[in-house]
């Protein structure tokens, strides 16, 4: 594509890029399928190892019949939640696992557990073991997307306060995995909707991630994510820039949504990678224009 030269020397396609992202100060990423896509298959292997976990604490737990429950308790614990802008809860997942595999019938696809009876049968430390196998087998068995550590440790090096900002069942797990790649250095704040208690599109997750930034201007803050929905729509609700990511693997099982168009986002990158060299066009903090 030839580009036309303005006054200046700026072209056309780089005084548009800067003058979308001047005055960015912070930069919030989404985790799963932004700075760590999720396929079917390596997600299975968590689960199979998280299986695996539990029938060698109890040797009466059968792992097919493990996966079984923990796929319809999954579909289930979304359908629950996900209308109400709740996240899913893994501790209770689990609970709904033990509580089929020792007998308790598993209520009607359109109805609720009991789950203070579910819950006596099985024991919190059992629990708590089996979600902190599912835990660092995630962490083990998912790589980030290309090139990510790098990029996050060079747009801190840039003067910009960066935070994850994510939808996720399980805080501690985005935690282990930052600290297990070395970006705490790089990160101002983790905002998950476990501890938050919404899940994204609700503005109480966008004001929590603000405040734990410092509370820059809404518009000094660029989100970057892959689901329309909950990233495109609901940053540009709460003020903020965005930036769309396209590529997630094709089978990922994470909740997704596409471009309706009813917003545009500022930035719509074919790979997280190409966000930097976007940024690049307007420099570090306070250097647009120099």
């Amino acid at each position: 594509m030839r580009v036309l030269p303005v006054p200046g020397g700026l072209p056309i396609q780089r005084r548009n890029v800067t003058a979308v992202l001047a005055g960015i100060e912070a930069i919030t990423f989404d985790f799963g399928n932004t700075l760590v896509p999720v396929g079917r298959a390596a997600l299975r292997s968590v689960v199979l190892l998280t299986a695996e976990a539990a029938s060698r604490r109890d040797a009466k737990v059968e792992r097919e019949a493990f996966l079984h429950a923990w796929s319809e308790e999954r579909e289930r614990q979304f359908r629950e939640n996900v209308p109400q802008f709740r996240e899913v809860d893994l501790t209770e997942r689990l609970v709904r696992v033990y509580a089929r595999l020792r007998g308790m019938p598993a209520p009607a696809s359109d109805a609720g557990w009991d789950d203070a009876a579910a819950g006596r049968l099985s024991d919190p430390a059992e629990i708590e073991a089996i979600v902190e196998a599912y835990s660092r087998s995630f962490v083990e068995a998912l790589p980030p997307a290309f090139g990510v550590d790098a990029m996050l440790a060079r747009l801190a090096a840039s003067g910009r306060r960066l935070a994850i900002l994510s939808n996720w069942p399980l805080a501690a797990t985005i935690d282990r995995y930052a600290e297990a790649r070395g970006w705490m250095t790089a990160l101002r704040a983790i905002v998950v909707s476990q501890r938050v208690g919404v899940i994204k599109p609700h503005p109480a997750i966008f004001a929590a991630a603000r405040s734990a930034l410092g509370e820059p201007e809404p518009a000094s803050i660029l989100h970057v994510g892959d689901d329309w929905a909950a990233d495109v729509a609901g940053a540009a609700a709460a003020g903020w820039r965005t930036a769309w990511v396209s590529e997630r693997p094709a089978d990922t099982p994470l909740p997704t949504s596409e471009p309706d168009r009813t917003v545009e986002a500022d930035l719509e990158l074919g790979a997280i990678a190409d966000l930097e060299r976007r940024l690049a066009w307007v420099g570090a903090v306070g250097g647009a224009g120099r």
